[in-house]
């Protein structure tokens, strides 16, 4: 059963805002962009401090709309988000004990987007770690061990999740040895989601039902971006300023994840305005240009927010 209900209302917009991006930058082609959009019409059921079950919140089903948003992209650092969940639940089950490096790890991996971090965080959810190339066997038990964060995505049953790949590590320079043979010889096995999968999991973060409501909101502590142009002017890698919080006024409430490599930009927000109802935005762009451009993301939220403010009411207002 699918998340959230489409809107034709806003199937329609989210292409226009699209079309118009497309028209301002020629680069960009119609499949080099892909977008999840949820509209969190009254009564606003996310962000309550997990006030309602996790039966309770899945019954809810927010308008929303899509464009490619069941196509795999490259994710960048936006899997980041997949291994924060998966560290809370290992952590409520005892698969995994805390620990005050553990603790920085996350932290860094999310409000900086640290890859080293992030590789630590892997090695600690999957029991592997990097190293010189294997013989079969041995490398072949590798692979297993780690895919085990796959495995628990998979066993989560959400159609959005049924093509994504999550097992590998995200890089400066690259990986080596026994990671570069984990992509294999094309890099077919590289990490791969969707707008789709990536909205439903961010859902259910701000909806207070993953892992637990106290762990759900830890997570959202993370992902809390501040909007003030002094913070983010002595921050230059802050997540906000080319992505969608870059086209927000600035007393707007943000919790995001940015994703950015020579090829691909992205980036999913949850967004609380001061004078419209709150909203999930997730954008993947593809492409050199693309990744280039600190004005794509920006200009896709702009107009995104506008909209919000003359979307026509849902059936359940009216």
């Amino acid at each position: 059963m699918a998340f959230f209900q489409t809107d034709s209302a806003l199937a329609q917009k989210l292409g226009e805002v699209l079309t118009t991006v497309r028209q301002a930058h020629s680069s960009l082609g119609e499949t080099q962009v892909s977008a999840t959009w949820l509209v969190y019409d009254p009564p606003v059921v996310v962000n309550t401090g997990g006030a309602l079950s996790p039966e309770a919140f899945w019954q809810y089903q927010p308008r929303g709309a899509s464009y490619r948003g069941v196509e795999r992209v490259y994710p960048a650092s936006v899997v980041k988000l997949f291994y924060l969940v998966a560290v809370h639940e290992w952590l409520e089950q005892g698969m995994m004990q805390p620990t005050a490096e553990l603790d920085r790890a996350v932290a860094d991996m999310i409000i900086d987007s640290g890859n080293d971090a992030t590789g630590l965080v892997v090695d600690m959810l999957t029991g592997t770690t990097g190293g010189p190339e294997l013989p079969s066997g041995p490398f072949e038990s590798w692979l297993d061990q780690r895919n085990l964060v796959n495995r628990y995505f998979l066993a989560l049953q959400w159609p959005e999740l049924a093509a994504i790949n999550v097992n590998q590590k995200t890089w400066c320079d690259g990986p080596y040895g026994r990671e570069r043979a984990a992509l294999g010889p094309l890099k077919e096995n590289r990490n791969m989601l969707t707008t789709e999968a990536v909205a439903r999991l961010v859902h259910s973060i701000v909806g207070g039902v993953s892992v637990s409501a106290v762990r759900s909101q830890a997570m959202m502590a993370l992902m809390k971006r501040s909007l003030d142009p002094k913070l983010l002017a002595a921050d230059p890698e802050n997540q906000v300023d080319g992505f969608l919080g870059g086209g927000l006024p600035t007393e707007t409430q943000v919790w995001s994840k940015a994703g950015l490599t020579s090829r691909v930009r992205h980036d999913v927000a949850y967004i609380e305005p001061t004078d419209r109802h709150p909203y999930l935005l997730t954008v993947f762009t593809e492409g050199p240009e693309q990744s280039k451009s600190e004005e794509i993301l920006p200009m896709v939220s702009r107009l995104v927010f506008e909209a919000m403010a003359d979307l026509p009411a849902s059936q359940k207002e009216t």
